[in-house]
């Protein structure tokens, strides 16, 4: 019996619209709604608590730590994308 694992995206990083659901569904927003650039606190009204939480649930659904500095840096979509691609094993 194997165990399947949840797909956090490829060699070239995670899947976006993957991604934008995820975070969508934390803001209680339409995905639609979440633009690339979309500032969270400033666009969409994000406050601190709401965006450590989006970054908290980031952590546990791709299995990643971001230091302190990485965490104050993800304020958009783009930017949570480019950090996380970073930061996920390529195979």
């Amino acid at each position: 019996m194997s165990i399947s694992q949840p797909d956090t995206g490829t060699a070239l990083g995670p899947d976006k619209e993957e991604l934008r659901t995820t975070v969508a569904a934390i803001l209680d927003i339409e995905a639609a709604d979440l633009t690339d650039n979309a500032h969270f606190m400033e666009d969409l009204a994000v406050d601190s608590l709401m965006a450590l939480e989006v970054v908290v649930a980031l952590e546990k659904t791709y299995g990643v730590k971001f230091t302190e500095s990485e965490l104050r840096s993800v304020v958009s979509l783009q930017q949570a994308y480019d950090l996380l691609a970073q930061k996920l094993p390529t195979p």
